[in-house]
């Protein structure tokens, strides 16, 4: 079936534009990219016409580093919770990561969250573990893993701590072109720490960890990666301090990329305000300086990718003293609104917005998709960046509801999303 999308504004983050089209959807694929529009449908090949009316069409949202709950945790996110959620979100290809219960670090497990993944309404692919059992101690069999199907190798939020261990994984990393996805973080300073330490941090009693543990981590791995010459990617550099170093790393030829989590984008330290545990997130919230500095370098492109890290908690590990209880917060739904307060306050264009979505995480995958151009998968979201609406929580589509933005006033709905030229979601049949 030939789908055509037409009166739509274009967002391209592969040429940096943003102007009105059209897209003709053909086996799956971007047939064709009309630059001016369909107004008289009986010119129009046989096929459906969808009348966008003027909204923002660009690339489905790849989002690199989805915690779901297959195996053992099923009751916080299943396949099927997180596909309907991403579907909702304008996300089209989840990255799962690996820290499950067990964890991802066998090809049998690799191919057993493979085959359960398969009910998803979107694109999974997963992550395996660097390290048996996330616990740095050993490797795993990444040739093995990556003939199953790994995308890349991470352990998380566990960093490995013995760097002996580390620079044999990247070794041998390097020479299957396998990606390592680190967590930069000293572990000895970040140990127990609930929030970034300062004035705040005093006031309230809470342990802190300075951004500096951020930046010792990250030259602690740029070292490592200089001296084995592997592909690397920050799954999160959130403070000022780290910038730098990541400029260095890039300007001396490393092979290194970085992300950043939407909620680091958009929310500061003083956001936990009374003990609010929804807020509490790692590497925990940053100083205001800190987030600004951060927006800027999304901005420029030295931070390459934008992602939710999506992390379901249940209530009972979320209503705790703030100290006790877990970090993370749900953001498959949030992430595409959330990201629009970055566009409206001037901050960043939804060119260079979606070229962190979409493009980069899929250029640094291998995947095709993440851009508007012939012969990509149609996997593509269609929204309105002005629609205002409040988050209810107890509305999203995720098992778990632990969202900092319950109550927040938000700009920016999905309308239709398509992967592979199927429509998965449509806002006006989503709560028929």
């Amino acid at each position: 079936m030939t789908l055509h999308l037409t009166n739509a504004r274009l967002i391209d983050p592969e040429t940096g534009t943003d102007a009105p089209g059209s897209l003709v959807i053909a086996g799956g694929k971007i047939a064709e990219i009309l630059t001016q529009p369909i107004d008289n449908k009986d010119t129009v090949p046989v096929g459906t016409v969808i009348d966008c009316h003027g909204h923002c069409l660009a690339p489905g949202i790849v989002d690199l580093g989805v915690k779901i709950g297959e195996p053992g945790e099923r009751h916080r996110e299943s396949f099927r919770s997180a596909g309907l959620a991403a579907a909702a979100g304008g996300v089209t290809t989840i990255i799962a990561r690996a820290d499950t219960t067990p964890a991802i670090d066998t090809p049998e497990t690799l191919e057993f969250v493979t085959r359960r993944a398969a009910e998803s309404p979107v694109r999974i692919r997963h992550m395996a573990a660097l390290t048996k059992g996330r616990l740095g101690r050993e490797m795993t069999e990444i040739g093995f893993l990556l003939d199953a199907g790994a995308i890349a190798f991470s352990d998380g939020d566990h960093v490995v701590a013995d760097s002996k261990v580390l620079a044999r994984a990247l070794t041998y990393a390097r020479g299957l072109g396998a990606l390592i996805i680190g967590h930069p973080q000293d572990p000895s300073l970040s140990s127990g720490a609930a929030v970034t330490s300062g004035k705040f941090a005093s006031l309230r009693g809470l342990p802190g960890v300075s951004p500096m543990a951020e930046r010792i981590g990250f030259d602690r791995d740029m070292g490592l990666i200089e001296m084995t010459g592997a592909r690397y990617h920050a799954d999160q550099i959130t403070a000022a301090r780290t910038l730098p170093a990541l400029e260095r790393a890039k300007r001396n030829g490393l092979d290194v990329t970085a992300g950043v989590s939407i909620h680091h984008l958009t929310l500061n330290e003083f956001d936990v305000g009374d003990y609010r545990t929804f807020f509490k997130v790692k590497p925990p919230l940053r100083s205001e300086d800190d987030r600004l500095a951060v927006v800027e370098a999304v901005a420029s492109g030295l931070i390459d990718i934008v992602c939710s890290m999506h992390t379901p908690q249940d209530e009972e590990s979320k209503r705790l003293p703030f100290e006790e209880a877990a970090s993370g917060a749900v953001a498959l739904e949030t992430l595409l609104p959330a990201a629009m307060r970055l566009y409206h306050a001037g901050q960043i264009t939804l060119p260079q917005l979606f070229r962190a979505l979409s493009l980069n995480p899929a250029r640094r995958l291998g995947l095709p998709q993440g851009r508007l151009a012939v012969g990509a998968p149609a996997d593509l979201v269609l929204f309105d960046p002005d629609a205002p609406f409040v988050l209810d929580r107890f509305r999203l589509r995720s098992k778990s509801k632990n969202t900092p933005f319950d109550g927040a006033r938000m700009e920016g709905r999905v309308i239709r999303t398509f992967v592979g030229g199927t429509e998965v979601y449509s806002a006006g049949t989503a709560d028929a």
